[in-house]
């Protein structure tokens, strides 16, 4: 399931820039995109989505006028060069707030915060077949079947298949959001594994093809209940 989204915003250079980052992330869907603001409250007052990047200092209709106009408001990202206008924000409950010029890497965190909220839905679909990892440079599609196990590397999470290593800046609790409970359990602050990548388990310690996993005193008593409900 991907995550559908609607641009508003009247700079084209800003527009523009925003659909790019937005085609790079394979899970959200770009539905429309708008430079009046007036018109975009019309479409969505007849057509669902699930995300808004809404500029705020718009002609006609303000960001926070439009939003004030719509009877069932989606998930809100606000794409704004004031940065007086943060706390009145998130009056409005939005999921975050990008101040312009803002990376990739910024958008790219502003909407993995949604991941969590629509987690049920791609733990029943997408999320028991794959999963997307930012690198450094690209984001990769990972086959959850293929995953072997993740390490933590000081400021990255490697991830294992029996083909590659993967890495990425993507932390364990995000990286738990996203796999599937039924497959992998984290085992240490430092270790996430497949279940049935498990080959034996011996004094508190985890065989995977030629790996040798500690499990952490932390983790021991849910990770052995865990796999005695398997």
């Amino acid at each position: 399931m991907k995550i559908s989204c609607i641009v508003i915003e009247d700079e084209p250079p800003a527009l523009e820039k925003l659909v790019g980052f937005i085609e790079r992330t394979p899970w959200l869907q770009l539905k429309a995109t708008f430079s009046n603001s007036v018109l975009a409250l019309e479409y969505m007052q007849t057509n669902n989505t699930d995300l808004l990047f809404l500029d705020i200092q718009m002609e006609m209709l303000t960001g926070l006028q439009l939003l004030d106009s719509l009877p069932t408001k989606p998930h809100v990202i606000f794409t704004t060069a004031y940065s007086e206008y943060a706390l009145k924000g998130y009056e409005y409950n939005i999921v975050d707030y990008l101040l312009k010029p803002y990376s990739f890497d910024r958008f790219l965190k502003a909407v993995q915060k949604l991941q969590p909220l629509f987690g049920a839905n791609q733990n029943a679909g997408i999320s028991d077949s794959y999963i997307f990892l930012k690198t450094d440079y690209k984001i990769v599609k990972v086959e959850n079947s293929e995953i072997l196990y993740i390490e933590g590397m000081r400021d990255y999470r490697c991830v294992s298949t029996a083909k590659s290593k993967i890495l990425t800046q993507t932390t364990f609790t995000e990286l738990c959001s996203l796999l599937p409970v039924n497959m992998f359990v984290r085992v240490h602050k430092s270790w996430v594994v497949s279940i049935s990548k498990i080959t034996s388990i011996e004094h508190h310690r985890i065989y995977i093809a030629d790996k040798i996993i500690p499990i952490g005193d932390t983790y021991k008593e849910a990770f052995y209940q865990h796999i005695s409900q398997k």
